[in-house]
């Protein structure tokens, strides 16, 4: 079984909780300032929860303000590890062999899952955050001051209809794959699958008449939503079981997967050879022979048509 400590009696995976939940704001109340060249991020282009914290700090122009390092996406029972390779490469803010070793750093009592994302204060030489929710609004808001980006993907304005929807996406869709996949029984693997397929179809209706979650600006409900679907065809479709339909069965759910993806700089954060190998290859109780597979072939750049909403 994967991750045992966190599956509940019946079978249900159960994510554990983030431990540290600290953040940087611009007004310097917290006791983490927003700084130029303070903060670093560690990240897998494997795990659609660090995708999104890779995605924000490229929409919002912040490579020169928070630096970043991607981990080898072959994790092994040492956890996430820093290796020089294609796409990844050792660590130069620490030295650090293995991201275990950052948590220990800033918590030597921890001993739960090593998760990615984090972000890393190299002045303090502690986790700030290991929670993408957390850092997502972080690298939204805080850092303004330091990027000519004016965008905002949590404007007050619609917070209670992003947070709405995200309420729906989070646990049926983003938490829901993972739930179906590492399910330990066939009643909570059931419960899952059901639960993931009528959120997109929820889903779809809503994408039939406008061209994002929230009307026709993009928020970070989308980008959220984003990082599972760009995974789902590749992985979530076989490798979890979540094979009732796929995204490209859906005409609005891929003709707005794609929109995304040719969204400017965005096809440069997905990396489909890190995403199969560490799905196909560490998760080996569930693909005993770590095969990887070639397919599927999607073109992400054909015309997707949804610039019609404007």
């Amino acid at each position: 079984m994967i991750f045992p400590t966190e599956h509940n009696d019946q079978g249900e995976f159960k994510r554990q909780e983030y431990q540290f939940r600290d953040l940087v704001t611009r007004n310097c109340d917290s006791g983490y300032p927003a700084e130029s060249d303070r903060y670093h991020l560690y990240v897998s282009l494997a795990c659609p929860w660090a995708h999104r914290a890779i995605i924000m700090r490229k929409l919002k122009r912040l490579e020169d303000v928070i630096g970043m390092t991607v981990v080898d996406p072959i994790r092994d029972e040492r956890g996430w590890a820093f290796r020089d390779g294609p796409g990844f490469s050792k660590d130069p803010v620490n030295g650090f062999a293995f991201l275990s070793e950052a948590y220990t750093a800033s918590g030597p009592d921890y001993d739960d899952r090593v998760t990615v994302p984090v972000l890393w204060d190299k002045k303090t030489h502690r986790i700030v955050s290991n929670a993408d929710d957390d850092i997502m609004r972080v690298l939204n808001s805080e850092f303004d001051d330091f990027t000519d980006s004016d965008l905002d993907f949590y404007p007050e304005a619609l917070r209670d209809e992003i947070d709405m929807v995200n309420d729906l996406v989070y646990p049926h869709i983003n938490n829901g794959v993972y739930r179906a996949g590492f399910a330990s029984t066939q009643t909570a693997y059931e419960r899952a699958v059901y639960g993931l397929f009528d959120a997109l179809d929820q889903l779809e209706e809503r994408l039939s008449n406008q061209r994002y979650l929230i009307g026709n600006q993009q928020t970070e409900a989308d980008w959220r939503l984003f990082t599972t679907l760009i995974r789902f065809d590749a992985v979530y479709h076989g490798h979890f079981k979540c094979n009732k339909r796929r995204i490209v069965d859906y005409p609005n759910l891929d003709s707005y997967l794609r929109d995304l993806y040719q969204h400017d700089g965005i096809a440069e954060t997905v990396n489909f050879d890190h995403i199969k190998r560490h799905y196909y290859v560490t998760h080996d109780d569930i693909n005993p022979t770590q095969i990887v597979p070639v397919g599927p072939d999607i073109d992400f750049d054909a015309p997707q048509g949804r610039d019609r909403f404007g």
